[in-house]
């Protein structure tokens, strides 16, 4: 393991900040409606089967992703089980996936969800940024999770487009937080009202050489 890789804890093993919001419990996930959060994470260990179906479709030389625009119904699951790499251990993966998409669905009172489960092999996002829409329901089943970064933590200064101008948007780097696989966080972007300057700063996790990361969106419609 790298010093860096090693250096990032958990969100369990550090300090909260005032702006998240973070339990075992699943009731955890609707505090992202509070004006000072705009992150909720709900933190659950992985299961056993759900692990294991996981890593069967990390199984590939090669990175591949998935998307869905719609109800998150049994077509949707019937759809994703036949694009799955590894079918025939893809059950639990896929109940999982549809349960958690119904959640968010029924969360934000909305029938159509923006679903996509991608099969990383190298950092997706790897520099620190703020998502320019109102909320995003992000989890891990295979490999490192998103790291994010404290509000006292941020030059918002350095945010956008890499420039030789730009100041470094981490001010302590020993300040960034890390999802754990399994956790299920809901993440403020600059798109939610009263939010515009607010945004949760994250960004993806550096990825090893032969390192994958499966790493499932879901953004409300």
């Amino acid at each position: 393991m790298s010093s860096r890789m090693s250096s990032l804890l958990p969100t369990t093993q550090l300090t909260l900040p005032e702006h998240a919001a973070c339990d075992h419990d699943i009731s955890v996930l609707p505090r992202i409606f509070e004006d000072a959060i705009n992150i909720a994470i709900f933190q659950r260990p992985l299961p056993a089967d759900i692990a294991f179906s996981a890593q069967a479709q990390c199984q590939t030389e090669r990175a591949w992703q998935y998307s869905w625009l719609g109800h998150p119904d049994e077509t949707f699951a019937a759809d994703l089980l036949r694009h799955l790499p590894a079918p025939d251990a893809a059950a639990p993966l896929v109940e999982d996936m549809a349960t958690i998409a119904e959640a968010v669905a029924f969360l934000f009172d909305t029938q159509t969800v923006g679903i996509r489960l991608r099969l990383l092999n190298s950092a997706m996002c790897p520099r620190f940024h703020c998502d320019n829409l109102p909320v995003r329901m992000v989890t891990t089943y295979f490999g490192p999770g998103s790291e994010w970064l404290p509000e006292y933590a941020i030059n918002r200064e350095g945010l956008g487009a890499p420039h030789p101008d730009r100041p470094d948007i981490a001010t302590d780097t020993s300040a960034i937080q890390r999802l754990a696989p399994g956790d299920i966080a809901l993440i403020k972007g600059s798109g939610w009202v009263g939010c515009e300057e607010r945004g949760l700063v994250h960004r993806s996790p550096a990825l090893e050489n032969g390192s994958k990361r499966l790493l499932m969106s879901i953004d409300p419609a």
